[in-house]
């Protein structure tokens, strides 16, 4: 039996991006569908409309578009809902438009995706083609498009149970010259990289990352990626406790 594959993303349904993902779910499977927002969801990080009325619009077979809805909520509808009693096996997230590195996944709309379809039961796998911001806005989804394949079924044949989710970044080098996948740890920034940043117009302002805390980790994916051309995976628990440490504070906490 075919995989089934259920596609999302936090750019939007028109957004490039989610066509690479699609030729890259079409060459594992006969079996893709589309469940994803009507417009742009970036930073939306896992919110769920609870409390919200949302619509859905079919385009074509099994292509499906949430109107105002977030990633997270794409993929509980495609998972519960639209893909019937047979849920996905893999949930592909992206292509994200733009590296999502370091503590940023904790905002990225992109990882929720494939964080929530993990904890659907599916293989999630979150990918986006890293941008050279220091050289130019502009995307080039080149390298995506060369390794995203092979990276994707690299790491369905590796998955083992459902407590993992998994983020990809893609480099911004030619892809003759990357150097291949490396499985590494996310970024943990010195300090929060989101800062108000304010707006020409007067009382205004934007949530931005305006520049990267320093210092960066040479083995972080941040660095493994920009600095070394390479396609970084870093597998993501979905228990998030510290087991750890609630071993040791366990008996210790009292009123």
């Amino acid at each position: 039996m075919s995989l089934r594959i259920l596609i999302t993303n936090d750019d939007g349904v028109d957004a490039p991006g989610i066509a690479i993902m699609e030729d890259i779910a079409r060459a594992l499977s006969d079996d893709v569908w589309i469940v994803a927002p009507d417009g742009n969801q970036s930073g939306a990080g896992h919110r769920l409309s609870f409390g919200h009325e949302l619509t859905i619009q079919q385009r074509s077979h099994q292509h499906f578009v949430v109107l105002g809805g977030s990633p997270a909520d794409c993929v509980v509808a495609g998972m519960t809902h639209l893909l019937g009693e047979r849920p996905a096996d893999v949930v592909l997230s992206g292509v994200n438009a733009g590296q999502n590195l370091g503590d940023i996944v904790n905002c990225s709309g992109t990882a929720a995706g494939a964080r929530e379809g993990a904890m659907q039961g599916a293989i999630g796998i979150a990918m986006s083609q890293g941008v050279d911001y220091e050289v130019s806005r502009d995307v080039d989804w080149s390298n995506a498009r060369t390794h995203g394949l092979a990276t994707a079924r690299a790491i369905i044949a590796a998955a083992e149970g459902r407590g993992h989710y998994y983020n990809v970044n893609f480099p911004f080098c030619d892809p003759l010259a990357t150097r291949g996948i490396a499985v590494v740890p996310l970024q943990r920034f010195s300090r929060s990289p989101f800062r108000y940043y304010p707006s020409d117009n007067a009382g205004k302002f934007f949530v931005a990352i305006p520049e990267t805390p320093l210092p960066l980790d040479a083995g972080s994916d941040f660095e493994t990626m920009r600095r070394d051309g390479y396609v970084t995976v870093t597998p993501l628990m979905l228990q998030q406790t510290d087991l750890v440490l609630a071993t040791r504070l366990n008996g210790t906490l009292t009123l």
